[in-house]
């Protein structure tokens, strides 16, 4: 089991009148080499979820393991240790640095990791090749479209070689045809071994995942495989 979070409560202003239950009892197990979307409306609770999975917060109650460790128990810095080994995170903003080009935002995590040159040399422009950037790699986020950017963004994640992609809406700033080409990325990374967990509150963008989870109220409300027409 690569995932397992058991009743997992996150509250804010626990015990006051305008206490809020993001999370109200969430259990999920997710297994290595699974691609799951969780999908649910704004204000559902996925959000924080996803941060939960992320390693980005902490639960208020409940238990984490991520591959065998309980992350509820560590530093902040071994929870930024276990985020940039463990995950590789899109987001819907890309969340690329403007002042350093396609190349430089992709390698900068490798930095992070200490990998040595000319393995963070390889490493950039395979991923780039392979969301078909190569050729822009001294373009910076302002040179390039949204597809462009969020392709960066990919680029950044796999760059890594981490075991779980978590992609937050990404296809949310995209037109559909860009933003099908980003599944297709997020499909073939499945196909090759690589955890995908796709945050969307998008039920067509779910629909295209073999397992789908929704979330309603802070609850787990679905959770079932399905038929996908590219498997």
């Amino acid at each position: 089991m690569l995932i397992d979070i058991k009743d997992v409560f996150k509250i804010y202003n626990e015990g006051y009148e305008n206490e809020v239950r993001a999370l109200n009892g969430v259990s999920l197990q997710i297994d290595r080499g699974e691609f799951v979307a969780i999908v649910g409306q704004s204000g559902s609770g996925k959000s924080t979820l996803m941060n939960i999975l992320g390693c980005l917060d902490i639960p208020t109650y409940g238990d984490y393991h991520l591959d065998g460790t309980d992350v509820t128990e560590l530093s902040d810095r071994q929870l930024s240790h276990i985020r940039n080994k463990q995950i590789g995170f899109i987001f819907q903003g890309f969340n690329l640095i403007p002042a350093l080009s396609a190349y430089e935002n992709v390698e900068l995590p490798l930095i992070y990791q200490g990998v040595r040159t000319r393995e963070r040399e390889e490493r950039v422009m395979d991923a780039l090749e392979r969301v078909s950037l190569a050729d822009r790699c001294d373009h910076r986020p302002t040179e390039m479209s949204g597809g462009q950017q969020q392709r960066v963004a990919i680029a950044r994640a796999i760059a890594t070689h981490p075991p779980i992609i978590l992609a937050d809406e990404p296809t949310g700033a995209l037109d559909s045809k860009t933003g099908k080409h980003v599944l297709q990325i997020l499909r073939q990374l499945y196909l090759e071994g690589t955890t995908v967990i796709l945050i969307t509150h998008d039920n067509s963008i779910a629909a295209t995942a073999p397992r789908m989870v929704r979330i309603a109220d802070g609850s787990i409300v679905e959770d079932h495989a399905q038929e996908v027409d590219w498997l």
